[in-house]
Parts: C-alpha cells; sequence; structure tokens
C-alpha cells in the first residue's frame, strides 16, 4: 500500500557546524515566541529560520517571514552550510530522550513517502486538523520547495523484520550527530545501498501507516500536490512534490512514548461548579483520592490505566485531594457523543471529558473554549496551575494506547483534538526534502 522511497537530503555540513544541537530546532507547532527568539540568538544558522522565521511589523507580500526563509536557505546552501547528498538514500534516526528520570532511545526510518488522499486509506489520521496551521505550512512550502520537519508516522512491524534489517545498517560514524541539549541527543546513519533501500521499501508495500505527530503538514502536502499539479499538469507522478518527509517508527518500538494532554478549566460560573458534583454521580462512580506522595500517585496511575473501564481524574472541588471517575454505563452517556462518531471513539476517556464534562456538565462551549480550556501533559503543572488559581478544574487522563490509536484510524474515525503527545516532538533541521 504505502510507497516508501529514498531521497537525496539536503543537511548540515558537519565541516562547517561543529554543533548539530546548537542549530536544530522544535517543530513549528510547539515554538513559544520566547524560545522563538532564543533560538535566533544561540546559532546564526538555527533551523528555525526556515522552520518558523519571525514576524516583524514591517512585513509586506513580498517581505515577510517566508520570502526571508527562502533567501536563508538559498544562502545557505552558496555558503555550503547547507548540502545535498548526490545518492537518494533514506536515514536511520536514533533518537535519545530522557523522561521522568528514564531513558528512552526511539529509532525512526527517515524517507519520502508518496502523498495519497485520506480516502484511499492507504495514509491514515487519527486527529483533524484547522485551517491556520495549513495555510502557514502551504505558504513555507511554496516559499521554500521544500520539507524541513518529518511527520512522524507509525507502523506496523509485528516480526521484527524491518527492526532486523535497521539494526544491521548501525555501522561505522553517523552521518550526523548532535551533542545532548535539553535530554535529547540524536545520531543520523545514511542507507544508500541499493539492495538495502529495495528490502526497506518492499518491507512497507503491503501496509498502511498511521499519522502520530504531523496531520497538518500532511494535509498541507497534499495542497501543495495539488496546487503544483494544476501548475504543470503534465509533470510525471515521480516529481518530487508527490512526496513528503515522514519518520517512520514501529508502533511496538520501546521508545514510542505517548502522553496524555490534560485538559484546564476556567470561567465556569459559580453555580455550575457548585453543581457539578451532583451531575458527576448521575453518570460516574467516585473515588476521592489523596496526591501527597509519590505513592498516592502510582495508586491513581493503576486506577487510570489498569482497567478496561473508562476513568479518568478531576481535581479542584476538593482540597488536595483528586476525584477518580469511574463511568457507571457507556449507554448512559451515548446521547451526549456526535452521532456520526465510531463507537471506539464513544469509548476513549478524552470522548468522555470533552464531551460529557466539559460541554454538557459545564457547558463550555466551542466560543469559550479558546480563552477558557488549555492543554498540558504534565499533571504536576496541572494541578499547581488549579492550586494557584489561574484555573478552577483540571481533568487528568490516562495515555492513549497506541492500539487504541490505530483501531480508531482503521475504522476511518478521528480522535478529540489534543488526545495524544507523542514525545518528544521530532527536531526541524535534521534533513530537509527537497521539492525541486
Amino acid at each position: 500500500m504505502a510507497e516508501v522511497r529514498p531521497f537525496p537530503g539536503m543537511h548540515y555540513n558537519g565541516s562547517m557546524i561543529n554543533d548539530l544541537a546548537a542549530v536544530i530546532c522544535p517543530p513549528y507547532d510547539i515554538i513559544p515566541p520566547r524560545q522563538q527568539q532564543e533560538l535566533h540568538l544561540r546559532n546564526e544558522y538555527n533551523c528555525v529560520r526556515l522552520e518558523f522565521g519571525r514576524e516583524l511589523p514591517q512585513d509586506t507580500t513580498t517581505d515577510n517571514k517566508y520570502t526571508r526563509a527562502a533567501a536563508t536557505q538559498e544562502q545557505w546552501l552558496k555558503q555550503g552550510i547547507l548540502q545535498i547528498d548526490e545518492t537518494p538514500a533514506v536515514y536511520l534516526h536514533d533518537h535519545y530522550f530522557t523522561h521522568r528520570g528514564k531513558e528512552y532511545k526511539r529509532r525512526g526510518l527517515i524517507a519520502a513517502i508518496r502523498l495519497e488522499e485520506w480516502d484511499r486509506m492507504v495514509i491514515r489520521p487519527h486527529e483533524g486538523t484547522m485551517m491556520a496551521p495549513k495555510s502557514d505550512r502551504l505558504s513555507l512550502l511554496w516559499a521554500l520547495q521544500a520539507n524541513t520537519s518529518p511527520i512522524l508516522t507509525l507502523y506496523e512491524d509485528s516480526q521484527q523484520r524491518i527492526a532486523s534489517l535497521l539494526a544491521t545498517q548501525q555501522q561505522g560514524q553517523p552521518l550526523l550527530s548532535s551533542r545532548k541539549l535539553d535530554g535529547e541527543r540524536h545520531d543520523v546513519w545514511v542507507i544508500k545501498a541499493p539492495d538495502v533501500v529495495n528490502q526497506i521499501s518492499s518491507s512497507f508495500a503491503g501496509q498502511p501507516l498511521y499519522i502520530a505527530d504531523g496531520h497538518h503538514r500532511y494535509e498541507s502536502a497534499l495542497n501543495y500536490q495539488r496546487e503544483r499539479r494544476a501548475c504543470s499538469p503534465s509533470a510525471s507522478e515521480d516529481e518530487p512534490f508527490n512526496f513528503v518527509m515522514m519518520t517512520l517508527v514501529s508502533f511496538s518500538d520501546p521508545g514510542l512514548l505517548i502522553l496524555p494532554t490534560h485538559r484546564l478549566v476556567r470561567g465556569i460560573p459559580k453555580a455550575t461548579l457548585d453543581g457539578l458534583m451532583t451531575k458527576l454521580k448521575l453518570f460516574f462512580d467516585i473515588d476521592e483520592l489523596p496526591i501527597d506522595s509519590p505513592d498516592d500517585w502510582k495508586h491513581v496511575d493503576d486506577l487510570l490505566t489498569g482497567t478496561n473501564k473508562i476513568r479518568l481524574a478531576l481535581f479542584g472541588l476538593t482540597t488536595r485531594h483528586l476525584l477518580v471517575l469511574t463511568l457507571c454505563d457507556p449507554a448512559q452517556v451515548n446521547p451526549m457523543m456526535p452521532n456520526f462518531h465510531s463507537d471506539l471513539y464513544k469509548r476513549l476517556a478524552v470522548s468522555i471529558a470533552d464531551h460529557v464534562i466539559l460541554e454538557k456538565l459545564l457547558t463550555l462551549s466551542s466560543d469559550s473554549e479558546k480563552a477558557n480550556l488549555t492543554y498540558t501533559d504534565d499533571r504536576v503543572d496541572a494541578i499547581n496551575r488549579v492550586v494557584s488559581q489561574e484555573y478552577q478544574l483540571a481533568l487528568l487522563l490516562s495515555p492513549a494506547r497506541a492500539e487504541a490509536i490505530k483501531a480508531i484510524a482503521d475504522v476511518g474515525d478521528k480522535m478529540p483534538r489534543k488526545s495524544t503527545y507523542f514525545y518528544p516532538k521530532l527536531p526541524a533541521g535534521l534533513v530537509f526534502h527537497r521539492l525541486v
């Protein structure tokens, strides 16, 4: 099904850039203004200048963050800061990181993947998208004619065939390597032997791929492809703009870490908040638990993850205690769910949080969502922001299981927005995919 191809990668020149960690950056969607400024100051060749340039008050249609990114890319190529591999290749990427004191390694394969429309079910999404990020990424594609950051995509490797094949390619010095920065480091090997590349490509031919992170970038690539085809209707199907750069990671990779995205709510009228407990008892069994020690949190984790029952936790109605909510009867809340979604969707804890608690019991409307609702993957941060009275309630969720993400995508459904956080994000600037 999926077509996986090598491509001549563009990347930083190791003989001119001594510290790769200083020039790669997070993807655009998690760079706040302060970090954007810090990245600009970190190194004059930091990839943020391409991935997510600064907007200026004097910007015009001919001088803006997109045109400046294009000029910067061209200048770096002329200077030799960036170089393009002569031979098409796929790239083995080992991403080392730490979470809660534990060391992880996530192994990915960076390759060019043929773009497919969603209805073909070759590339399968699990979340929806919004217009503004897609418009931004499309403008950048037209300016740079390159993918600057890969889409994180998952695949099945139940027999470990691909894992075994990739293990043989980790030989000698990596093409690119970074020191550890902010708890992360990277090694990238180039794989260009035609027989090995063909083996890798054929291993993916019979299966679909599942987008984990990068839905907006994928849809932007589809839009770019349509527009390029309209400009050049006789162009070959092998033109680079028919492909998009992805990092392919196995569902069974031990470094595939999925964090929950907790909800923080404010702007709730006092009467609604006072009546919430009574309403919750209509649908949930409620256990009140302390959260003063690591053992308390372990008990909470065991309750949220160690059952097939639908559970989530709520903080803010009682002082220094967490309410663990267990849904009594899923059928009872079905009328509160959008009827166009699958039964799988209606059994997700995040769906219960969004549709039952936020929309129905707290009457949080879409109009007030931006001002009154925010998200965090850090439960301690969530608790502290309620304690400090910045927010009134925190809804704590357990991490989505990889098999649930796959199952939702397989039936053509999508999870609620902000359901998953694949940690850490893939950086921009390790390898670029040129579209010309």
